[in-house]
């Protein structure tokens, strides 16, 4: 194994770099690197902005990194995955809590309190069966026999939690490798099949025609994917019945016959009705279609530690937000070259689930299953749909979560030692345009920086620490 660097050779080109320009650009390069709170792979920036009086033209405030250390701003990455940022990720799951939170209880984020007592259920919607694997410990975390059978493919060991059998198939020959790609990609389809669903058996369980149903009440969601240790993906979903109302800002209650025996009951019916029919593969056409798990569990106003609460039911669906199929084993990014694919760091199962739609993804030989882009999700088993979505009434926004961060650094792009008001102090203006004109220069920082970096989180978390 290569000695490592020592850390003056590291620190020392990076040093240079930021100071070349100016020596005391390293208290601004420092300044940044506690700003970007522990992004682990920033995004490298170079441009200006500059806002004028839209009506006589006159320059308010003018920034460019012209006086940023090497001439570039760091911004934070903003990335979902907890594999590639954690910091970032951590971001994205707060607020995928909070807009998950406020539609189960309301009372913030613009969403009244009163929605916390709708119908509210949490359901889990699992995948089918392609061929018997190894199984782990169960829910209450005691190990079982895996496949006590007398025919077939069988295991009689007990496999405790992190054993690398659990999950990979007892005969991979067996296995129904090219349904389960299939499965995958027509997973956002399946599920928009079953939000029509739902609504058909609502309204055939209050005796009304669908249109009728829609004008009384609306059905709102808000879901998640999670893949299995078996490379399945699952989807975990909060569902709400409210009243039918075109002002965007009321949440009315549901008709008193729109209740949570009625939701229960139609979301178990409709997902094990929907289906969706695959293309055919090799004279073979699949009839895909949710797995016989189906998971419905109301959620009640319970106090701490009773039942299903809606905090634990926030929290359980933020958590799933910033993981993708990297915790089966796969690779975190696209695969643009199958060949540079180091397989021998991928789990046989998941190396079998990537060649396939690798495979499949060959335009030629498959031109029927060209519109799922298997070769673009290959990284993601097949599944191309989005890890978190909502309806559009079920509560606030991603976008709006942000663009609260947004509107409190308004005024100040990144700080206010970095902004230059030109306009006289207090001077308003009844529009303002801003003009930018920026470039990526690409992302990451080199070793010393990141050496760098961590010294100074190091030093701000004992400065913390000494005040407290």
């Amino acid at each position: 194994m290569p000695e490592p660097e020592p850390l003056a050779n590291l620190l020392g080109p990076a040093l240079e770099r930021i100071t070349a320009a100016d020596e005391n650009h390293l208290d601004r390069w420092i300044q940044r690197a506690r700003a970007l709170r522990g992004c682990s792979c920033p995004v490298r920036l170079t441009g200006e902005t500059v806002k004028v009086d839209d009506a006589t033209g006159e320059v308010l405030s003018h920034y460019s990194t012209a006086t940023e250390p090497a001439n570039e701003l760091l911004m934070r990455c903003k990335n979902r995955r907890a594999s590639r940022c954690p910091s970032c990720s951590e971001e994205y799951r707060a607020d995928t809590f909070h807009l998950v939170r406020a539609g189960l209880v309301g009372g913030d984020k613009g969403v009244p309190a009163s929605v916390g007592v709708h119908p509210r259920v949490f359901v889990t919607l699992t995948a089918p069966s392609f061929g018997a694997v190894h199984r782990g410990p169960g829910k209450d975390g005691r190990t079982r026999v895996c496949h006590p059978r007398r025919k077939g493919a069988a295991c009689f060991k007990h496999h405790r939690a992190g054993d690398p059998l659990i999950g990979q198939p007892l005969d991979h020959t067996a296995y129904d490798y090219l349904g389960h790609v299939l499965w995958h990609a027509h997973t956002g389809e399946l599920w928009r099949r079953f939000t029509l669903y739902l609504r058909n058996h609502l309204a055939s369980a209050a005796g009304l025609s669908r249109t009728e149903f829609n004008r009384r009440v609306r059905v709102s969601f808000a879901k998640v994917a999670e893949f299995q240790v078996r490379g399945a993906v699952h989807f975990h979903a909060v569902i709400r019945l409210d009243g039918y109302t075109r002002d965007p800002g009321e949440w009315p209650p549901p008709p008193v016959w729109a209740g949570l025996d009625m939701l229960t009951a139609a979301v178990a019916s409709a997902a094990r009705t929907v289906s969706v029919a695959s293309p055919v593969v090799n004279g073979r056409m699949w009839d895909l279609a949710w797995g016989e798990q189906v998971d419905v569990r109301p959620i009640e106003n319970f106090g701490p530690g009773e039942g299903l609460s809606e905090a634990a039911v926030a929290a359980y669906i933020a958590k799933y937000a910033t993981k993708a199929a990297e915790d089966t084993g796969t690779p975190d990014r696209r695969i643009h070259d199958i060949d540079q694919v180091d397989m021998s760091q991928v789990r046989p199962h998941i190396g079998r689930l990537i060649y396939t739609c690798w495979r499949l993804g060959n335009a030629r030989l498959y031109p029927q299953l060209e519109d799922l882009k298997l070769r673009t999700w290959a990284h993601m088993l097949g599944f191309r749909g989005h890890f978190s979505t909502k309806s559009r009434r079920y509560s606030t926004t991603l976008g709006k979560l942000r663009q609260v961060r947004a509107d409190f650094a308004a005024g100040r792009p990144w700080d206010m030692d970095a902004f230059t008001p030109i306009a006289p102090a207090g001077q308003e203006t009844t529009l303002t345009l801003t003009l930018t004109n920026w470039n990526y220069l690409g992302q990451g920082l080199t070793l010393g920086e990141l050496a760098l970096a961590s010294m100074v989180a190091g030093m701000g978390r004992d400065r913390d620490g000494g005040t407290r």
